[in-house]
């Protein structure tokens, strides 16, 4: 792969990176209930009704399994960023075959090709 399509796919994943942890700090405030009821003047976090106490446990729950989830999704992006720097970005790291261009630009993060992908997911 040529040094100029590895710079533009570190880039994007660098900028993927940020936008997640930026994602993940924000919605870790608000789970902890850290926004929101301070700039409305509301400092107490105990709602009035319980149908209140449900929907708070539930968008809690919701938000933390995002999290959970954008946790996954960086660390399989810092692996790729990792895999750029040791010059191993682009190979499947199942079969060591190569993953096309089109795929990376799809999927810059992936590090399997469309085979051993398929196989894992079947």
């Amino acid at each position: 792969m040529r040094k100029t399509d590895l710079e533009a796919f570190k880039t994007r994943l660098t900028a993927l990176r940020a936008r997640l942890v930026g994602d993940m700090n924000a919605m870790a405030d608000s789970a902890l209930n850290r926004s929101g009821k301070e700039s409305s003047g509301d400092l107490s976090s105990v709602p009035i009704h319980m149908a209140d106490l449900g929907s708070d446990a539930y968008d809690q729950e919701f938000t933390i399994s995002r999290i959970e989830n954008d946790e996954e999704l960086r660390d399989v992006v810092e692996g790729a960023l990792e895999r750029i720097d040791a010059g191993t970005y682009g190979t499947c790291v199942e079969c060591g075959a190569k993953i096309p261009k089109a795929r990376l630009s799809a999927i810059p993060y992936t590090p399997h090709c469309i085979k051993c992908a398929e196989q894992q997911e079947g």
